[in-house]
């Protein structure tokens, strides 16, 4: 998945949730729902987001189903904007250096 898919699924609060809850180790669907004020059938759109952008896995275990973080996602994400800040502050004090002199 590419990062508009990853900014996307992050963008919507109830998805953020969702990986906040996620951190602390893997939960069922319906674990996950119980947390909510909403449709089961919602949850599921949102775990199916997140799947999509390639941000949580899924397992099935008998009749449940477990969603787990995919952190190399997060890592990717960081090393882009580790680079990207990077990038700016060169530029930074490449302009710094240019009208000091």
């Amino acid at each position: 998945m590419g990062f508009a898919e990853t900014f996307k699924a992050l963008s919507d609060p109830v998805r953020r949730e969702i990986l906040s809850m996620l951190k602390e180790g893997r939960k069922s669907a319906g674990e996950i729902s119980s947390q909510f004020d909403m449709t089961a059938a919602t949850v599921s759109y949102h775990l199916k987001q997140l799947k999509q952008a390639g941000l949580i896995y899924e397992t099935r275990e008998k009749n449940f189903i477990y969603y787990t973080l995919n952190t190399s996602v997060f890592e990717d994400i960081m090393m882009w904007a580790a680079k990207l800040a990077g990038g700016s502050s060169e530029k930074a004090a490449v302009r710094k250096t240019d009208m000091e002199s």
